[in-house]
């Protein structure tokens, strides 16, 4: 059975690991409050993370956190803080690992002669605005060391905060350098409180679309996740507020429920959208082969029946008609630029 939900997080359960050999399970009981966040140091050598699956559309990524304290109740990304020895649950919101180090080790990779210039992306596993960036800014430190190399970057993010560094973006954005898509997946601030806990309001998000549109930084909105029987039926809604709100590319994925997830939704449902919770599920296997997911490479994000061929053409004719691209601007390599190089020539 469910635990009952904890104001301010996703996830009220904890369960173990896939890993886990032995566990501590802790007597039931009514929840009177959760844990506070824990952020602690990770002490990884490399800071660009290498993607091979074809599922992902860039090849090079920077996660200056791991674990999200939004605590998105659908987040795929929550089985990842399993090979942490965390649990997927609440683990994932409440015990943040931070790469303090993040911009020293970029500046060392980025040097390297072999380094091929290249877009990289932030970030993509967990959210780089998550709260604990307003003070640590490890993200905005990244971002400085990206300017100074003129190394581009795309950023997705479901946090205002990222109006914050609109310096930086800017700057970085003359020369084709950097763009920003915004992750909205519901305007309906009741459905968002209880599933993006601690993510910026929708209307806060998209505000941030026109403040970053406004400085001439490259804007798009991510409808993601569309939760089939939950959120499907704004699509169209949010396509047209992000429009008016400056947005000039859009996306979507449909939600995907990897390893233990699968439950941690389905308890997610029953807390807060008991009546939907059956439908919801169904949807999500229709559209996914009879599974909750698919996991083989390839096919992570692919969809397919009546339901997602609705989604999709939905999708396609409103983005015509709103005039939003499908694919983002190219961002420019030719500008990249190790510090000193200019020297050199003389």
């Amino acid at each position: 059975m469910a635990s009952e939900s904890i104001r301010g997080r996703g996830i009220a359960e904890n369960p173990p690991h896939r890993f886990a050999t032995m566990w501590v399970e802790a007597d039931p009981g009514p929840v009177q409050a959760g844990p506070v966040t824990e952020y602690l140091e990770d002490s990884t050598k490399t800071i660009l993370a290498r993607n091979q699956s074809p599922d992902i559309g860039f090849d090079t990524s920077i996660n200056p956190y791991r674990g999200c304290e939004h605590g998105c109740s659908y987040c795929y990304a929550r089985p990842s803080h399993e090979f942490l020895g965390f649990s997927a649950g609440l683990d994932f919101e409440s015990k943040i690992l931070v790469k303090t180090k993040a911009a020293e080790l970029l500046r060392k990779e980025l040097s390297k002669p072999r380094f091929v210039p290249q877009v990289i992306a932030m970030s993509g596993v967990t959210d780089p605005y998550q709260p604990v960036e307003q003070k640590l800014e490890i993200t905005r430190s990244c971002l400085e060391v990206l300017r100074e190399f003129r190394c581009p970057v795309s950023l997705i993010t479901k946090n205002a905060l990222v109006t914050r560094d609109i310096d930086l973006l800017r700057d970085m954005a003359a020369w084709d350098g950097a763009g920003v898509m915004i992750s909205l997946p519901t305007l309906d601030p009741d459905v968002a409180r209880v599933m993006e806990p601690r993510a910026s309001v929708p209307q806060r998000r998209l505000q941030a679309m026109r403040e970053l549109s406004e400085a001439g930084i490259p804007v798009g909105v991510m409808v993601a996740p569309i939760i089939p029987g939950l959120t499907d039926h704004e699509a169209i809604s949010i396509l047209q507020a992000a429009a008016e709100h400056g947005a000039s590319i859009a996306g979507y994925t449909t939600v995907r429920l990897p390893y233990g997830l699968k439950d941690l939704f389905a308890d997610w449902l029953g807390q807060h959208f008991p009546g939907r919770q059956e439908k919801v599920l169904r949807r999500i296997r229709e559209m996914r082969g009879g599974k909750l997911n698919q996991s083989d490479f390839g096919r992570r994000f692919a969809t397919e029946g009546p339901f997602a061929a609705y989604i999709s053409s939905l999708f396609r004719i409103t983005c015509k008609k709103l005039g939003l691209g499908r694919r983002f601007p190219t961002l420019s390599t030719e500008h990249f630029l190790r510090p000193g190089e200019q020297l050199a020539l003389f």
